[in-house]
């Protein structure tokens, strides 16, 4: 008999969320899903004053009824497992009340970012954490840190990228106009990535930076063409393949060693330059999948270097692809194995 999966996170396109639903039902499960964000998702109608001032005390609204449907869900069927990302709107009742009417439920929390951060959690997701079967993390630090909080039994999952969407890809002569350039950095607004990046603009690199918050840096220097524009799905997978050298910078506020984005790009088939780290080491062979910096001169010596090197780069991006799909770096991989320690433990 078919697994029954009750789904619940923020299922907008732009989101990996989505892409683990989906994958969930590739894999042949039978999933009822509940989206805690509204579908679609429009900043200027939905971020209004009352869910920042409940954001900011850390006991944010839940404005799609998420906590409801979770409990009409489970009087009226039964699941195997109750599947939550995140978490930050789902009250520590709802998660009591699972476990009341289907003792043998899994309840699942699943989350890519710092969860230990305080700017990352709520009071109901600290207050709930007890409850899970499984907290699933792809920080390392987190395992320990999260059954400091009162998580009952954490584990590790890979950073991964989505087997339909990133991938190497044809393009027409309208999108190679849009997405063609030298380097681009796809990523939201960070101080530390922004003032990397206008560093090598003065030096005469030409960067083309894509993502969420920039608005205020379009204009800045005629070498950083800000798009700012969020880009998701196909055209984000675009973007990468127009691209000769992709800037991966981590997320300082979230401690990242790693990111979704160290796998997404050698995945569609780009040339990655990344920050180093342990983590990143763990996932590619330096100077024959990934290209790593650690200094803001080495990243610009490293970008004169490759970015005339043709021959170099096709071999590294070539090199990251059979990586990411060898060591099984995808949502199915790490879903079935995310599954089996559900049901074997």
């Amino acid at each position: 008999m078919e697994k029954r999966i009750l789904f619940v996170g923020d299922l907008n396109e732009y989101g990996r969320t989505l892409q683990r639903y989906r994958t969930f039902m590739g894999l042949g499960y039978s999933l009822r899903g509940i989206s805690t964000v509204p579908v679609p998702w429009r900043p200027t109608i939905d971020s209004n004053l009352l869910e920042k001032i409940t954001w900011k005390l850390r006991m944010p609204a839940d404005i799609t009824g998420a906590n409801k449907r979770i409990r009409k869900e489970l009087k009226s069927g039964k699941f195997d497992i109750v599947w939550i990302e995140k978490g930050a709107t789902i009250r520590p009742a709802t998660l009591k009340f699972i476990k009341k009417i289907s003792p043998s439920v899994k309840l699942i929390s699943c989350a890519e970012d710092d969860m230990f951060a305080k700017h990352n959690r709520t009071l109901f997701y600290d207050w709930g954490l007890s409850y899970y079967d499984i907290v699933f993390t792809t920080k390392i630090y987190n395992l320990a840190e999260l059954k400091s909080l009162g998580a009952k039994r954490t584990e590790l999952f890979l950073d991964a990228y989505d087997e339909n969407i990133h991938r190497p890809m044809a393009l027409s002569e309208e999108e190679k106009k849009r997405f063609n350039c030298d380097v681009s950095c796809i990523g939201a607004f960070e101080e530390d990535r922004a003032m990397r990046m206008l560093d090598l603009a003065k030096r005469g690199i030409k960067i083309a930076v894509w993502g969420n918050g920039w608005g205020s840096w379009v204009g800045k220097h005629p070498n950083l063409m800000v798009k700012n524009e969020h880009l998701y799905k196909e055209n984000y997978a675009k973007a990468i393949n127009a691209t000769k050298i992709n800037l991966c910078f981590l997320r300082k506020i979230n401690r990242d060693e790693i990111t979704s984005r160290s796998v997404e790009i050698p995945a569609c088939g780009g040339f990655m330059l990344a920050e180093k780290t342990k983590r990143h080491l763990e996932f590619f062979e330096e100077n024959k999948e990934a290209v790593f910096f650690e200094s803001q001169d080495e990243l610009y010596d490293l970008i004169k270097k490759y970015i005339i090197d043709d021959w170099a780069r096709r071999k590294i991006a070539e090199a990251g692809r059979r990586r990411v799909e060898q060591s099984g770096y995808n949502h199915r991989t790490q879903l079935i194995k995310m599954l089996s320690l559900i049901f074997t433990s």
